[in-house]
């Protein structure tokens, strides 16, 4: 039965101002929503599940992202205005970094009703530095929407956010965007989607003129015309007609038309045996007879079984195409009843949920984001966190509208909420209703095994999967003004990366000093305005560090005995280990037991020979750089009666340092894959700049009128030339480089390239290039 906000609470709902946001969202005692133009239903809380839509946005740069989503806002009724990214005022980026850069930083939630439908919605960056907004929205969502630049086709970072789409498995709708500029391309646009993300586009619409005449769009489906006849900036694309194609309109309309929906129809019946069957049957003289019905059905199904992934078209700034892509939302992606979450059937209806991000606020503390798998969450109750092993008690359940809360007595399975005092509870958490329903859903899970004789057993915890989490890569030093203020910071940093999991924050054990680590300078820089602003502190950042890796170049032995004495008590470990260099690509390391010692060794002892070698791989013999595609052998270990475990970690530590001098070291170094997308008059001083950098060019690709340069350079040569490489490094992956290039880029085109860097991976530096690191470390360059 739906359950109702009630008006005690709904009376604390937000009054945005014209500084936050242009619009007022007001409730009567009725408990309706004000919306212009539109009788809305009173809100219901807890709708049913199939008619929830849990959506992320995901796109490249400057693809429209917030802008669409804005749009969205606007015609479901929950905004009385249009925001725009440039005058920085829309809902989802309500940073005073993001409106002051124009982009989006934090992934926003935001909840509204489109016709009877419930859409739980998150915008999500576009900027790789931020990629795991992107990565734990993703987690939690059932469905997503990716927007494209139509004159650009697929991204680099459009790549990278649908390779963690197809990661969860989530059913997706393409939107291309920006139809009205003058490069706008629907057939290069749909094949970039085939070549280079590997996808099936099943077209539903194809637009009605190009560039600035671009009026409107044909429904495949439907058969049906849809036009906006406004084109001033008052025009805000609420009213739009909808007709049948006619045999009087545009002939190469209907052409256009007619060839498009007889591809869908022989692609669609290509994907779905039934509506191929039902094709043959009843409609095999005649497509055009396919009832509407019967086409969207199989459409639904092709994109819930991920065989294709239906492409709309549009233009969100002019305000066209929107209204039909809410719609396609609520008619291809899944609901969460939908989607198979294997661990959840075990708690059938008692709570189980998984919090997926954390935010600060000032007055209330942490404000945990969950979502709501099975049951039902309710304010004032306890819960029991599975991967902290604690109870904690939730004083209250908040609906989130991004920056604006509002607060509701319970919330059923299938939303996404914002909770109030789990103070604990940190990303990639599970919570259930009790250490008791865990207990339960264990006996259940262990249950179904045994009468199917299954040999795999499910986690005894039963814990969700959480959010991976990428490590950083760029690091540098953060000081306070004074030491009166090393308390606060600390404490700033520690909130920090509670919010942020990919910020990692470590204290330099030659110096003392304290060293932030991101993903990249954006990103550093993003933390460092937050802590001034936010947290009122003038910190001081030190310059940027690249992070090498080291590996090993043969097989080595080592053997090594420890032997102390620490009051009365006499410590002796002697250990014989092998080390050897796994396959080139390896960017792990390992270790492993001869069979005969292992069953030697208790489990304690075991452990902490791990913990010593693993401490080991943190300083390569070359310069004290992380380790990677090592493998360790342990074939001895023999200790007197008494010995601790410490003492046993600290000569594991010490005889693999000693192996992996003897099998000689070598450094490796970041390559990125980089793509520039320059005008061909100037592509040939980008390639000469390229190669002083020690650049390889892969591939040179046409888009539209300019050309694509797809090449892979170190990392090291893309950044600035006073660089300083760092001696005390953590494990990372490298995904974005700092000013160095993007300055002289624009120089050399300019300001008119653009370009994009990923990790593509760490290669051996040669024997030269090696020398003059190793002399740069030891300030002789």
């Amino acid at each position: 039965m739906a359950s109702f906000i009630p008006f005690q609470s709904i009376r604390h709902l937000m009054t945005r101002s014209s500084q936050t946001c242009r619009c007022r969202v007001t409730w009567n005692r009725n408990y309706s929503f004000y919306r212009d133009e539109v009788k809305s239903p009173r809100a219901v809380v807890n709708p049913d599940i199939s008619k929830i839509r849990n959506i992320g946005i995901m796109a490249h740069i400057d693809a429209g992202k917030t802008t669409t989503t804005e749009r969205m806002l606007y015609y479901s009724g929950y905004t009385r205005a249009l925001g725009d990214v440039d005058d920085g005022d829309t809902v989802t980026d309500y940073m005073a970094q993001e409106r002051e850069r124009g982009i989006t930083i934090q992934s926003a939630a935001v909840t509204f009703d489109w016709k009877d439908h419930r859409i739980n919605l998150i915008d999500t960056p576009g900027h790789v530095d931020f990629t795991l907004e992107v990565e734990r929205a993703l987690r939690v969502l059932d469905g997503a929407v990716a927007v494209f630049d139509a004159s650009a086709g697929v991204e680099a970072q459009t790549m990278t956010v649908w390779r963690q789409a197809e990661k969860h498995k989530i059913p997706c709708v393409c939107f291309l965007n920006k139809m009205d500029k003058p490069a706008a391309s629907l057939s290069y646009s749909i094949d970039s989607i085939k070549t280079k993300l590997k996808a099936n586009p099943v077209l539903l619409q194809i637009p009605i003129g190009s560039g600035k005449s671009f009026t409107g769009l044909v429904d495949l489906i439907t058969r049906q015309k849809i036009t906006w006849q406004g084109s001033s900036l008052a025009y805000d694309g609420r009213a739009f007609e909808t007709s049948a194609l006619q045999a009087s309109d545009d002939p190469d309309v209907l052409q256009a038309a007619s060839e498009a929906r007889t591809t869908l129809i022989e692609q669609v019946a290509d994907l779905d045996d039934d509506f191929a069957e039902l094709l043959l049957g009843q409609y095999s003289e005649n497509f055009d007879a396919v009832p509407a019905g019967k086409l969207q059905e199989a459409v639904r199904r092709v994109t819930l079984t991920r065989k294709g992934v239906p492409v709309l078209c549009g233009s969100s700034l002019k305000n066209k195409g929107v209204q039909p892509l809410l719609d396609a939302i609520t008619a291809y992606l899944p609901a969460p009843n939908e989607r198979n979450h294997d661990l959840v059937r075990w708690y059938k209806d008692d709570l189980c949920a998984l919090a997926f991000k954390v935010v600060h606020d000032k007055q209330r503390g942490p404000l945990v984001f969950v979502r709501i798998y099975s049951g039902s969450m309710k304010a004032q109750s306890a819960v029991y966190n599975i991967n902290r092993n604690g109870t904690e008690r939730m004083s209250r359940l908040l609906l989130p509208f991004a920056d604006q809360q509002i607060e509701i007595p319970s919330l059923s399975a299938g939303n996404i909420a914002l909770t109030v005092g789990l103070k604990q509870t940190v990303t990639g958490d599970t919570i259930v209703s009790s250490k008791a329903s865990a207990a339960a859903a264990v006996r259940r899970a262990e249950k179904e095994a045994e009468s199917k004789s299954s040999s795999h057993r499910e986690s005894s915890s039963l814990a969700l999967a959480g959010v991976e989490v990428p490590e950083p890569v760029f690091f540098c030093s953060i000081e306070p003004p004074t030491l009166a203020k090393q308390a606060d910071l600390e404490h700033a940093l520690n909130c920090l990366q509670r919010e942020d999991p990919s910020l990692k924050v470590r204290t330099d054990p030659d110096s003392g000093q304290t060293i932030l680590c991101g993903m990249g300078e954006l990103h550093i820089e993003i933390i460092h305005d937050r802590i001034k602003r936010e947290y009122n502190i003038e910190t001081h950042l030190g310059p940027l560090q690249v992070a090498y890796r080291e590996t090993i170049l043969q097989s080595a032995t080592a053997t090594d005995t420890l032997d102390r004495t620490l009051g009365d008590k006499r410590h002796v470990v002697t250990v014989e280990l092998d080390v050897r260099a796994l396959r080139e690509s390896s960017t792990s390391c390992d270790v492993t037991f001869e069979e005969e010692v292992k069953t030697q060794l208790s489990a304690d002892v075991r452990e902490a020979v791990e913990n010593g070698v693993q401490s080991a791989y943190l300083q390569g013999p070359v310069l004290g750089f992380p380790v990677q595609g090592v493998k360790t052998v342990i074939q001895h270990v023999r200790l007197e009666p008494g010995t601790s475990a410490a003492m046993v970690s600290a000569c594991v530590s010490r005889c693999m340092l000693k192996a992996l001098k003897l099998a000689g070291g070598q450094v490796l170094e970041p390559v990125m894959a980089l793509e520039v997308t320059v005008g061909e008059e100037y592509l040939s001083p980008v390639l000469a700049d390229l190669s002083q950098r020690r650049g390889t060019v892969c591939d040179i690709q046409s888009r539209q009128e300019n050309k694509v340069l797809l090449a892979t350079v170190p990392l090291a040569e893309m950044m600035a030339n006073n660089y300083i490489p760092s001696e005390n490094v953590e494990t990372v992956f490298i995904l974005f480089c700092c000013k160095g290039y993007s300055t002289v880029l624009r120089t050399l085109t300019s300001g008119n390239a653009t370009f994009s860097l990923e990790l593509s991976s760490y290669e051996p530096m040669n024997t030269q290039d090696q020398n003059i690191l190793l002399n740069k470390m030891a300030g002789l360059v």
